[in-house]
């Protein structure tokens, strides 16, 4: 199966109520698409990365109770997972698309990437800013990006690198979201470039150590 794209009903899973429904939706309707798309765009993440990639499409496994709010392909270079290293993904969720890296809270090297990220950050803070619509989120989960990195000062860009050590839950989440509604009238092709471009304006992060 190649990436078909995603459609309206695929965003109205997010409307189901009760874990199972919305699980079994999510298992049926969701994450053949993704497994697709991360498939599709693999040979390109590695590439971008400039090592080993693997897709790893989200499972939920520790939900029990509360459905999940968004559900996501990520690209790392572990086999066995990717929560533990920097990351791009792939997440839908009821309002939008997003194409985002990020540095998550469960990373093996939290504050040594964090220090890397306040060396280099001023460094890469003007390509950054002149990203358009490249966005800063709060939380990996959230659909609307807490700043626009073209508002935000280069010093400012270079202290979002505290996120990922402020809390022990912290993380660093940047990209792009589309609405879903733009989203449903776009071609595979679209999804691709859109996902290509962002993280190749994402790489240096990536690759940071």
């Amino acid at each position: 199966m190649s990436f078909p794209g995603f459609t309206p009903a695929d965003f109205k899973v997010f409307d189901i109520d009760g874990f199972k429904p919305r699980m079994d939706a999510i298992k049926t309707r969701i994450r053949p698409k993704l497994e697709a798309i991360g498939r599709d765009l693999l040979p390109d993440v590695a590439r971008i990365a400039g090592d080993i990639a693997f897709a790893h499409v989200a499972r939920h496994a520790r939900r029990t109770v509360n459905p999940p709010e968004d559900t996501w392909v990520a690209f790392a270079l572990d086999k066995r997972g990717y929560k533990k290293h920097c990351h791009f993904k792939v997440a839908v969720s009821r309002g939008v698309v997003r194409f985002l890296f990020e540095a998550g809270p469960e990373h093996a090297q939290k504050r040594r990437w964090a220090a890397a990220w306040k060396r280099q950050g001023p460094k890469l803070a003007p390509v950054l800013r002149r990203a358009k619509g490249l966005a800063w989120f709060k939380d990996e989960h959230d659909e609307r990006p807490a700043a626009i990195l073209g508002e935000l000062s280069a010093e400012d860009i270079a202290r979002l690198g505290d996120e990922l050590t402020r809390t022990r839950d912290g993380s660093l989440v940047l990209g792009r979201a589309v609405p879903a509604q733009e989203a449903a009238r776009w071609k595979p092709r679209d999804y691709a470039r859109a996902a290509r471009e962002t993280f190749q304006l994402l790489a240096p992060l990536y690759r940071l150590k």
